[in-house]
């Protein structure tokens, strides 16, 4: 599995250089529980929440036999990842051999360094971003 992140209709992208151990989508659904007098508490089915995920894993600095990409290195990636969140912008993960294909913004990128490599460690938080469509009425 490789995973890609990309903004503005592939206007930049970037290969994650080191695919995480592990990660998990969250799929939450909002329902609602209420407290009835004679039959104690129901719950409605609600509609689904906002899908996310964290990523934690690390950019390297130098290159490794094991890294999916090389075009970047270390906090060049932070560079580029900062830009995209100073611009506003949703971002499009996609990982490969997987059906995650989801329209996403940052909501949290920690960063650092940890153990003297040079490499950058980080954790980025993301949760699905769903494109507003209004409807309009026609007179």
């Amino acid at each position: 599995m490789d995973i890609f992140l990309s903004i503005n209709n592939r206007e930049q992208i970037v290969q994650l250089p080191i695919v995480p151990a592990e990660f998990k989508v969250a799929s939450p659904v909002n329902h609602e529980t209420y407290t009835t007098i004679s039959q104690g508490d129901i719950k409605l089915i609600g509609q689904r929440g906002l899908k996310s995920l964290v990523i934690d894993t690390f950019f390297p600095s130098k290159v490794y036999p094991f890294n999916r990409d090389n075009t970047y290195k270390g906090w060049e990636y932070v560079e580029i990842f900062e830009s995209w969140i100073d611009r506003r912008l949703p971002v499009r993960l996609v990982a490969t051999n997987t059906p995650i294909n989801m329209l996403m913004t940052i909501d949290n990128f920690e960063y650092g360094l940890q153990d003297g490599s040079g490499d950058v460690y980080y954790s980025m938080q993301l949760s699905h971003f769903r494109e507003i469509i209004l409807q309009t009425r026609m007179v």
